[in-house]
C-alpha cells in the first residue's frame, strides 16, 4: 500500500494524545462503550471471564467513574511531521493520518451530508464521551462525541495476540471499520439496530456492515487522491486481519471452545465475506446486512 508522494495530508483530522497518559485504568480491563465496541477488548474480556470462572459481562467489572486518564492538549507533532503522502510512506502515524484522510474523502463523496469525524491517538488510557477507556478496549468509535479512538500499539497486538500477519492495509481495515460505525451513526443505524447476539443477531449485523463499509473504501481508495497503489498481497493481509478478529477465532484462542450464541462481531468467514462484498460493491446499498441471513 503506497500513497501519492505529493498528496497533501490533513493532520487536523487526528488529535495526538500520546505521551499525555497518567497510568491508564485499573487492571487494564476494558470498559463498556456506546456503539462500535473495540476488537482487542473482546479478547481481554473473554480471557478474564474464562480464567476467573466469572460471568455476567462488563457490568461486573465495577464502576470506573472518577478514574484519571490521559487528557490535555493534543500534540502538534503530527502537523509538523505528516504533511504529504511521502511522509505517510515513511511513518506509521502519518500513514494512519493518510488512511483517515482517504476514508473520509470517500465518504464525503459517497454519503450526502457526511460529517467528518476526528481520530484520537492515545496511550494507556483516555477520557472519552463514552466514559474512560484503556488501551485494552482496542480501537473503537464513540457515538456520543463522534471520535474514533486508538492506541497504535493495538497493531502489534493484532499480530502477537490475535495471530494476524499485519501490514499497512490490515491496519487501514481497522480504521476504515471504525469509520464505518461513524457512517452508521450518521444514518441512524447504530442507534436503531437490535443488540441481540449470535451469528444472525443485530450486533453481528452492525459489525458486518462496518466491515463491508471498510471494503467499500478499499475498492475505491485509488479514487480518493491519496492512495497510489494497492496490491493483492495488501488485500490478502486485510482479509487475514478480518479473519483474525472473527468471534470464532478469538473464542478458540482465548477459551478453547466456540460459543456461537455469544457472538457480537461475526465469524472469521462472515467478516471476510462482507469485507469482500464491500470491495466488490458499488456503494452503501451493497452492504445491507439487515436483510436475509448473513
Amino acid at each position: 500500500m503506497r500513497f501519492r508522494k505529493g498528496a497533501r495530508l490533513d493532520p487536523s483530522q487526528v488529535e495526538d494524545y500520546r505521551g499525555q497518559r497518567t497510568g491508564g485504568l485499573p487492571g487494564g480491563l476494558p470498559v463498556t462503550l456506546g456503539g462500535g465496541g473495540g476488537l482487542i477488548g473482546i479478547v481481554v474480556l473473554l480471557a478474564f471471564l474464562f480464567l476467573s470462572g466469572g460471568g455476567g459481562g462488563l457490568g461486573d467489572l465495577g464502576s470506573l467513574t472518577g478514574q484519571t486518564v490521559g487528557t490535555g492538549t493534543p500534540s502538534g507533532e503530527l502537523a509538523a511531521n505528516c504533511q504529504t503522502g511521502a511522509d505517510a510512506n515513511e511513518r506509521e502515524d502519518c500513514r494512519i493520518v493518510a488512511v483517515i484522510n482517504s476514508v473520509q474523502a470517500y465518504w464525503t463523496k459517497t454519503l450526502r451530508g457526511y460529517e467528518p469525524a476526528k481520530t484520537r491517538f492515545f496511550e494507556d488510557g483516555i477520557q472519552t464521551g463514552c466514559g474512560p477507556a484503556s488501551s485494552a478496549t482496542g480501537p473503537f468509535y464513540c457515538p456520543r462525541d463522534r471520535y474514533v479512538y486508538i492506541d497504535l500499539g493495538f497493531f502489534d497486538q493484532l499480530q502477537s495476540q490475535l495471530g494476524a500477519r499485519g501490514g499497512p492495509l490490515a491496519e487501514a481495515y481497522i480504521l476504515a471499520h471504525e469509520y464505518g460505525h461513524h457512517v452508521q451513526d450518521l444514518t441512524g443505524i447504530l442507534s436503531s439496530a437490535d443488540r441481540d447476539t449470535g451469528p444472525q443477531g443485530g450486533q453481528v449485523r452492525v459489525e458486518l456492515q462496518a466491515d463491508c463499509y471498510a471494503g467499500l473504501w478499499v475498492g475505491h481508495a485509488l479514487d480518493t487522491g491519496f492512495v497510489e497503489d494497492l496490491t493483492r498481497q495488501d488485500v490478502a493481509d486485510a482479509l487475514d486481519a478480518a479473519a483474525a478478529v472473527g468471534d470464532d477465532r478469538i473464542q478458540e484462542r482465548t477459551q478453547g471452545r466456540v460459543v456461537p450464541e455469544s457472538w457480537t462481531h461475526g465469524s472469521a468467514e462472515q467478516r471476510q465475506s462482507w469485507f469482500v462484498r464491500g470491495i466488490e460493491g458499488s456503494g452503501p446499498q451493497s452492504c445491507d446486512t439487515f436483510k436475509g441471513r448473513v
